[in-house]
Order: structure tokens, then sequence, then C-alpha cells
């Protein structure tokens, strides 16, 4: 038999609970009882005024953050309608079913004022780290390091030539992001990274790097540099950079440096890829940090003609000479010289000579120096450190680091895939640092819920 109709029927007093309705296995249970916020207010006291209107609770604003971006939500209009209607959201954000939701246009506000003038997305991160650390999530003995590009919401139809002369001064009168970019030009991950100009530079967005590092279709992009710890694969600091080789380098010394500073971890290990395989960088890990660098060598020394490479040539370590595949030596110097000299290059390098009586008579000279009198080797000064690397690729304990060192990448890919944040809403290196901070903040939050299911933790209603 078909039922009636239903009718909807006002009732004068209801009881609802938002506890009940917000499921035991629910993400947000799950990542509410590793969030918090407790000291938030204290952190932002100094930057609120003791007159006037009370103003909108600054947790709610970073709990409504967290849900956008642990739920991949990247619009903050759409943000606000999800919380409106979303019961585990208001559960979450603790607001009632009465509670009214922020307009959008607070957390502009907010971010491009206080939040940002305390640093406070800074601290949500570092609170996560702790919190890790606490967990035991965090070994401290391997770290990797890698760098992932973001696109800048900047196009190339506003944007101006390498050779176009601009008034930036006059566009930073108008433009935050364009003050933000005059102000970062001596800062090692942003203008002083590298004197090279881009092709283009973004009108809109000018520390956005143009670059077609995707082998595809150029665009604007920043950096995202992740240093992660290989155990649980924890991001343990994050930091934004120009999409550029010598930016990111640059960056993973400073997080290295920031999380011994923050936090007491200095790891016996760092897993990276080649392109942080520069003979300073290595030196650097080396003699002034003393990790050890499970990182591919940057090496352009293998030749492709069919001639005699740098590695054919044997170094003594001993007598500081090479030798020759025909057992020839070659030296910085034949002759002593009344003041000693260095040998060392503007670059870096020190150059090892064969004698041309040796290569005249050599039958190999065909297949080491067909085109030059005599063979010649340059030598880094931190080639000891580029050595040592080249010895610890040829263990077992590297092929576990390259194999680990994965998990950096799975963290990007879960960045871009599921948290959606594969294009920045917002402009300027402080728009990107507040962006990857907050991404970062919702990963490891998304890591504590997964590696420590202990159940749901129920609050009063």
């Amino acid at each position: 038999m078909m039922g009636e109709r239903q009718v909807a029927q006002e009732a004068l007093f209801y009881e609802f609970s938002l506890e009940r309705h917000v499921p035991a296995d629910h993400w947000v249970r799950a990542i509410d009882r590793f969030v918090d916020l407790s000291d938030i207010r204290a952190h932002l006291r100094p930057f609120y005024s003791e007159m006037g209107r009370p103003s909108i609770d600054p947790e709610l604003m970073i709990r409504m953050l967290l849900v956008g971006y642990c739920f991949g939500i990247r619009s903050e209009r759409r943000l606000c309608e999800e919380v409106h209607l979303n019961l585990a959201y208001r559960w979450f954000c603790r607001l009632g079913l009465e509670g009214a939701v922020p307009d959008h246009s607070t957390f502009s506000k907010n971010r491009h004022g206080r939040f940002r003038e305390s640093d406070l997305l800074r601290e949500l991160f570092e609170t996560t780290v702790r919190r890790c650390i606490a967990e035991g999530l965090v070994g401290g003995e391997g770290f990797a390091v890698d760098a992932s590009l973001i696109k800048a919401d900047a196009n190339k139809q506003r944007s101006a030539a390498a050779s176009e002369v601009v008034d930036w001064d006059d566009l930073a009168r108008t433009r935050r992001s364009v003050r933000e970019y005059l102000d970062t030009l001596d800062e090692a991950a942003w203008g002083a990274a590298s004197e090279a100009k881009p092709k283009f530079v973004s009108r809109s967005d000018p520390a956005a790097q143009w670059t077609g590092a995707l082998k595809g279709h150029a665009f604007f992009a920043y950096a995202t540099n992740y240093l992660i710890d290989l155990d649980h694969a924890v991001i343990v600091d994050v930091a934004a950079s120009r999409a550029i080789r010598q930016a990111e380098v640059g960056s993973a010394r400073t997080m290295l440096d920031r999380t011994q500073e923050r936090f007491g971890l200095w790891p016996a290990r760092l897993a990276a890829d080649s392109a942080y395989g520069s003979a300073e960088n290595l030196a650097w890990l080396v003699h002034e940090r003393g990790i050890e660098p499970h990182i591919p060598v940057f090496d352009k020394s293998q030749r492709s003609d069919g001639t005699f490479s740098r590695p054919d040539f044997a170094y003594d370590h001993a007598r500081d000479f090479y030798t020759c595949p025909g057992g020839k030596e070659l030296h910085q110097y034949r002759r002593r010289f009344g003041i000693s000299r260095e040998g060392v290059d503007p670059e870096g390098f020190m150059r090892y000579r064969a004698s041309k009586l040796d290569c005249d008579a050599c039958s190999l000279k065909p297949q080491c120096s067909p085109n030059t009198p005599a063979r010649k080797i340059l030598r880094s000064i931190h080639e000891g450190a580029r050595d040592m690397a080249r010895d610890i690729a040829q263990t077992d304990a590297y092929v576990t680091s390259r194999r680990e060192r994965k998990k950096v990448e799975m963290l990007f890919a879960h960045l871009k895939r599921i948290l959606k944040l594969d294009r920045l809403r917002l402009r300027g290196p402080n728009g990107a640092r507040d962006e990857f901070h907050l991404a970062a903040a919702a990963q490891n939050l998304r890591k504590l819920a997964k590696l420590l299911p202990n159940g749901p933790q129920f609050r009063p209603a």
C-alpha cells in the first residue's frame, strides 16, 4: 500500500545533536584529535586592538582553512558554502546549527593583515610537526628533499618580455604582489638566486618564474620545497621559492638549518636527486654540516665523442696528480715557483695538464686529445665531497635511500591530485608561502590521522 504524502510540520522545539550526526569514521573526527589551536589567541593578541567591536574568532577561520586544504576545497567562497551546509564541517569548526559562517572576504582581510604579520600559518605548520615528533613519527636519521612546480595565478597575455622596460615602482603602488616582489630581490630563494633573466615576466605576479621545465608548454610557476623524514614521510619543513634549481638548492639549505634550530633535528643522511648534486652543495653538506649525501653527483664531464672522459683518469690523493690511460702523469705545475700559487680559477676548478712530449709520443692520443696539443683535466676544489658521494652511491644504503626518496614525490602527487593544489590562488611570494604552509599542515594532519587510528574522541554535545 502506498504511504501517505509527507507534509512538513513545524515543531515548537527540536532536539538535535551535531555529535550524534557526525559518523564515527569521518575524516574530520580523525583529524580533529590532532588539531591543537590552544595558543592561537596568545600568538595573535599583539595584533588585535584593545578597542572596537569583537572580531571573528581566529580559531574558527583557521579551522575553516584546514577544512578547505584537507578536503581540496580551493575556493574560499565555496568553502563558506560547504561549512554552512555540511554538518561534519560545522562540528569540526565548533559551529552549532545557529552559528554564523564568516563571509569569504574575511579570510583575505586577515591573511593580508594579522595572519601574515604574525606568521601564524608558519606557526600552524610547525605545530603539526611538533605533534608528529611527539607521536614518534619522526626518526630524524634520514631526510629527503625535493621541489615541485605549482602553476602561478598569472598568464603570458599580461606579461612583459625580458627586454621590455617596466616601471615596477609605479605598479607597486596598486599591486601587493609587485611590492612583495621588490621586497624579495635580495633574498637567496628569490631575486638573488640567479642573475639570469627569464624570457617573460608577469606584470600581475613578477616573482613567478617563466619555466618550461615540464617539457610542455611554458608557464609561470612557483616551487614548493619539501624536507621530509624518511621514516613515515612527515613533512618537517616547507618553503616557497622561484622555480629554478639554484633557488631550490638554497631553500634546501635553509630548511635543514631551520629544522635543527626549531626542532633539534639533524639528519645523518640526506637523499635528493641530481639537481642537488652540485659540487658546492655536496661540499656544504659534507664539510659544513656533516651529512652523508645520498645524492647523484651532478657531473657533465662524460664525453660523447668517443674520447676518454675524466673518470678514465685515476687520481692519486697522496701525491696530487692524475694518471692517464697511457700511464703518464698530469700535474698542475711541472716546476717550482718563487711565489706559491693556489691554481684555482674563479669558478673553483684546478687544471691538471699532461706533458706535450708525452702526448705527442702516445699511441692513444687520437682517443684522448685529438684536437689539442696535450690533455687537460679539470678538478673541482670540492672534488673530495663529490668522491664521497660517488662512494656512497655504491652502497646498499644508497639503494635504500633512492627507493625511500620517492616518498616525497608521492607527497607532491597527493598535493596536486587529492588536495587539488596544482595552481595557486594567491599571488606574490607571501601568497605562495601561505598556501604551501597550509597544504603541508593539512598533509601532516592527514598523516597523523592515518597512522594513529586510535578511535574517535567524542566531545560533549
